[in-house]
């Protein structure tokens, strides 16, 4: 008998510090145990079984690995390390192979754990390669149920279970851990060689991740997808499948998801190869990158062709070139020229097929967004390009990332769905000014919250804040929300004093709150500001933008500080009782003790584009203290005064690009003979 791959097989047979059966892997714990022995399969022989430990970083045992294999820490630490360790593998596996006079081998182990969750993810995290190997192998349990089709289930196999069906000896006593399983293990390769099995189609894993664009006419399966969750921002897809290392993703299956303002959200839908493969990454939930966990959950295949699926045929185009590394730039200036772009890449990176090799992202009616993809056929040239990473083309900064497939589709489909002419809600009006104001001096009396889960509302915060709540100002905590209303994971809270703020940062930084470490930085209420405008504010200092625009730094919102500015024959429509609804009659307000509250009311929360990872390009100043107002009061109010809301259609319009230094007089010049039709808008403002 003989394999298609290989005339031998090695049994193969491990342990972790962890967890052992169904939940090897899942706890991210180390290998401390290899066994492992030879089987000729033409000649039915067998080589040396050889036992060897593995040190591991971590010499902690769980209790079920102290109880089943009967290891100490003492005596793990007197073994190799994993690299060492398998150095000695591949180096005793081939004298084995020469003293049987075979010279081709393929690894066969119990199921697919070991295999693909263990030695796989562990290597990849220390930085070593495996040995071609390790990248094809025999799965036994699935190899015994094809030659006993009437046996338990592949997932329900053991070795256990497996010898019992045979009527093998099942003593595990008799040897010690590791030797009974693969002795045992030999004992069913030859039962099945007796029944003329033939070992002809190893499970594989694949080397690397392979590119390459989806449709959305594709059919994809439900039960291939996952979401992966809590992604540092600057992951790239072949951090992502190093992170799954071991498991086959599709190819192009990694679809890093992207909010509304065209950045990544930390999420991105995995696409794998088979079900069996997507049920082996949801066992990687909480398993870590770097630092951070990663949350893993089921999806669907619709959520991923909505991320990953494209139409257009220029994209697909520039996609079809296969194992192209992709960078995004953004913050080009709108009149960036292809040959200004590869001026600026210069010839030390250059782009694959020249000009072929650059897809600039437009709106529908062909304006120019400010992005751009490029493809390079190396990693050598990727890693020159994103070394230009913030240096200036024009008179702006450009930024470079690592981009995907998916994403490229992702950001195409989002623009070219842009309306020519965006809706405005009906109406937008300034909200009227709270009884309070926001800090902007430069005393350090304000502490920021970065890192908030998204459910996370006031009272999560007070709570977070413990003993510290007494002293928060009245109205001093500042959820900041993104255009959507939604919580950006960011907060502000204005203290009593400086040594509060100080005495908060030290006390609450990396406290966790939901299963998720907080960051506490003190700030003043001018960087707080700042910040808010596209800086970056950390327990250094102040770091501002490269690109020191004036509307980068503005001074105080005067939304929240001055008189709400209404067009006198707007007052009518817009009663304050619609805009601001009263919880409390005047009355019962007179009645009522005094209290502290914490926060603002709803409507003076921070709508804003937030953005302050990307500050480019820069953001108006003017998306803070503007809401909708209710419907059903605007109707109201429209009901009683018998006049239109808005005027006629028409006489509202929207300017894009403007240079950031333009004001009203710019403004009414660009409009030369439309005077009479903006005196009033000048005259307001």
């Amino acid at each position: 008998m003989t394999a298609s791959h290989s005339d031998s097989l090695v049994v193969l047979f491990g342990a972790t510090a962890g967890a052992y059966g169904a939940k090897l892997g899942s706890d991210e714990r180390e290998l401390i145990l290899l066994v492992w022995q030879v089987v000729d399969l033409q000649n039915k022989k067998v080589g040396t079984l050889h036992k060897s430990l593995v040190k591991a970083d971590n010499l902690d045992l769980s209790d079920q690995c102290r109880e089943v294999s009967g290891l100490t820490p003492e005596g793990l630490g007197k073994a190799e390390p994993l690299d060492r360790v398998l150095q000695q593998f591949s180096q005793l596996v081939s004298s084995d192979l020469k003293v049987l006079g075979r010279s081709s081998y393929t690894l066969c182990s119990d199921g697919q754990l070991l295999i693909r969750q263990v030695l796989h993810p562990e290597t990849s995290k220390k930085n070593f390669l495996l040995s071609d190997c390790f990248y094809s192998f025999y799965d036994l349990r699935k190899e015994f149920h094809t030659c006993y089709p009437s046996s338990a289930a592949v997932k329900d196999q053991t070795i256990k279970t497996m010898a019992e069906y045979l009527g093998l000896g099942t003593d595990e006593a008799e040897e010690d851990f590791g030797v009974w399983q693969v002795k045992t293990m030999v004992a069913i390769i030859f039962s099945m060689l007796s029944e003329d099995h033939v070992f002809t189609e190893p499970e594989t894993v694949k080397h690397k991740y392979e590119t390459g664009p989806c449709s959305k006419s594709e059919t994809v399966d439900s039960e291939t997808v996952i979401r992966a969750r809590g992604l540092p921002w600057q992951s790239s897809d072949q951090d992502i499948a190093r992170f799954f290392k071991g498991l086959n993703i599709a190819k192009g299956g990694v679809a890093l998801c992207l909010n509304s303002q065209g950045r990544r959200n930390g999420e991105a839908l995995v696409r794998f190869v088979n079900s069996e493969q997507r049920d082996l990454a949801l066992e990687r939930h909480k398993h870590h990158m770097g630092s951070r966990y990663i949350e893993v959950y089921k999806a669907t295949g619709e959520e991923f062709l909505k991320i990953a699926g494209g139409t257009s045929n220029e994209v697909a185009q520039f996609l079809s070139k296969e194992n192209q590394v992709i960078i995004r730039m953004r913050g080009l200036p709108f009149t960036a020229t292809q040959e200004d772009v590869l001026g600026f890449l210069g010839p030390e990176c250059p782009v694959t097929g020249g000009k072929e090799g650059l897809l600039f992202v437009k709106y529908p009616d062909g304006r120019p967004t400010g992005d751009a993809f490029v493809l390079f056929s190396c990693e050598e040239y990727a890693q020159n390009a994103l070394k230009k990473h913030k240096e200036i083309l024009g008179k702006r900064y450009i930024e470079l990332f690592r981009s995907t497939a998916a994403e490229v589709q992702q950001v195409l489909n989002r623009y070219m769905s842009t309306p020519l002419i965006p809706t405005l809600p009906t109406p937008i009006i300034p909200v009227i000014p709270p009884p309070y104001t926001i800090a902007t001096g430069s005393v350090r009396d304000c502490v920021r919250l970065r890192g908030l889960p998204y459910t996370a509302g006031i009272d999560d915060i007070l709570e977070f804040m413990g003993d510290a709540t007494g002293d928060i100002k009245p109205h001093g905590v500042h959820m900041v929300l993104n255009q959507q209303g939604r919580p950006s994971g960011d907060a502000f809270i204005q203290m009593k004093s400086a040594d509060k703020a100080f005495m908060v940062a030290q006390k609450c930084h990396k406290k966790m709150m939901k299963d998720r470490y907080v960051e506490v930085f003190q700030c003043s209420g001018e960087e707080m500001n700042f910040v808010l405008m596209g800086g970056t504010l950390n327990r250094s200092g102040l770091s501002p933008p490269p690109c020191k625009l004036p509307c980068l730094s503005p001074p105080a919102y005067a939304a929240f500080q001055t008189a709400a500015v209404i067009p006198a024959e707007a007052a009518a429509l817009y009663q304050p009782q619609a805009l601001l609804p009263s919880t409390r009659t005047p009355q019962a307000s007179a009645a009522a003790p005094p209290t502290v509250t914490y926060y603002p009311a709803q409507a003076a929360q921070l709508y804003m584009n937030y953005t302050a990872y990307y500050p480019s390009p820069p953001v108006s100043p003017t998306t803070v203290g503007y809401i909708a107002a209710p419907p059903g009061a605007v109707a109201a109010a429209a009901t009683a005064t018998h006049t239109p809301i808005l005027p006629q259609p028409g006489a509202l319009v929207r300017m894009q690009g403007l240079p950031y230094n333009t004001g009203m007089k710019e403004i009414l010049s660009f409009f030369q003979g439309y005077q009479d039709l903006l005196h009033d808008a000048s005259a307001r403002s």
